[in-house]
C-alpha cells in the first residue's frame, strides 16, 4: 500500500521533480486535464477532480503515516492535480484560458490569501495538503468565471 500512496501522492513520481514540483504537478495536471475538458466537459473535469481529492487524501495520509517529514512534503503533488483540475473546469479549452487557471491557480496556491492560509494554519495531515489547494482553487476559479462572463463567455 505504501508504494501505491506514493505513486498516487507525487502523481507517478512527478512530485520529485525539482525545483517546483508542485507547478510540475500542475503542468501535469494542465496536460492531462485539457483532454478531459475538451472531450468530456466541465462535469467530466470537475469528477476527476472529486476522485483526485479523494484519492489523494488517502495517499497522503498513507505517507504521512510512513514518514518522518513536514506536514506539506513538497513531493506530495495529487492536492496541486485535484486543484488544477478543479480550477481548469471553470475555464474554456484554449490556451488563453487553460494559460489563466493555470497561472491564477499558481498563484493562489503559493501567495495563500484568506481563507486559503487560515485553512492551512488550523488543518493537519491530509485535510490540510488537500484542502488549501481546493481553496486556492476556487478563488482562481471565481475570477475565471467572472472574467468569461464579463467577456460574454460563459
Amino acid at each position: 500500500m505504501t508504494r501505491l500512496a506514493t505513486l498516487v501522492a507525487s502523481f507517478g513520481g512527478i512530485g520529485f521533480l525539482r525545483p517546483a514540483p508542485g507547478s510540475w504537478g500542475s503542468g501535469a495536471a494542465v496536460a492531462l486535464g485539457v483532454p478531459i475538458l475538451y472531450w468530456g466537459g466541465a462535469g467530466a473535469l470537475l469528477l476527476a477532480a472529486a476522485l483526485a481529492y479523494f484519492i489523494g487524501s488517502w495517499a497522503a495520509s498513507v505517507w504521512l503515516a510512513q514518514n518522518d517529514s513536514d506536514d506539506d512534503p513538497q513531493s506530495i503533488v495529487i492536492d496541486e492535480v485535484a486543484g488544477q483540475w478543479l480550477c481548469l473546469a471553470a475555464a474554456l479549452p484554449v490556451w488563453p484560458w487553460v494559460l489563466a487557471a493555470f497561472l491564477l491557480f499558481r498563484l493562489f496556491d503559493i501567495w495563500k490569501p484568506w481563507p486559503v492560509r487560515w485553512v492551512e494554519q488550523r488543518l493537519t495531515g491530509a485535510p490540510a495538503i488537500m484542502l488549501d489547494d481546493i481553496l486556492a482553487a476556487g478563488l482562481a476559479a471565481a475570477i475565471i468565471l467572472l472574467a468569461r462572463a464579463y467577456l460574454g463567455a460563459l
